[in-house]
């Protein structure tokens, strides 16, 4: 079976999500800070009219922060009716990798909590690390935000 994933390039290395959960890839657009929030969280984005919380993906998986450029996006993905902005440095494309070439991993050295990973991707000559968006999104500090978020006035 087939995957299919958006790949976006963070410190030089490529990651991908899996397309099924991306709403919409747009450009960096004015971020409202939220008092009290983890540092990962950059704020909140008023999109067509709905309010989503937008966190910079670099620091929430410890790799520190995304230096804005005119590649900078915001990829707004969505998991059991939560939506949220992952602002990454540049989205590449959209690649089509066949499950064989998936290979799930239990343990290796990396900075990125190992929950946040579902795979590594092999394509070509490059390795892809595979996000899994929902362990992201469902992660305690994520629960926290979007309560928060829901929380303010409108």
């Amino acid at each position: 079976m087939d995957n299919q994933f958006v790949l976006f390039k963070m410190v030089g290395e490529l990651y991908g999500i899996n397309i099924t959960c991306v709403s919409e890839i747009i450009r960096m657009q004015q971020v409202t800070k939220i008092p009290k929030t983890p540092d990962f969280v950059e704020g909140i984005i008023n999109l067509r009219g709905r309010i989503i919380p937008v966190i910079d993906l670099k620091k929430q998986l410890d790799l520190g922060g995304v230096e804005q450029t005119n590649d900078t996006r915001i990829i707004v993905v969505s998991i059991d009716q939560e939506t949220v902005g992952l602002i990454v440095e540049e989205v590449t494309e959209v690649l089509t990798l066949p499950s064989e070439s998936i290979e799930h991993i239990s343990s290796m050295e990396t900075k990125i909590n190992l929950g946040f990973i579902q795979g590594i991707g092999r394509w070509n000559d490059k390795l892809i690390i595979l996000l899994e968006t929902k362990k992201i999104l469902l992660d305690q500090q994520f629960r926290e935000l979007t309560e928060l978020v829901l929380e303010e006035p409108a």
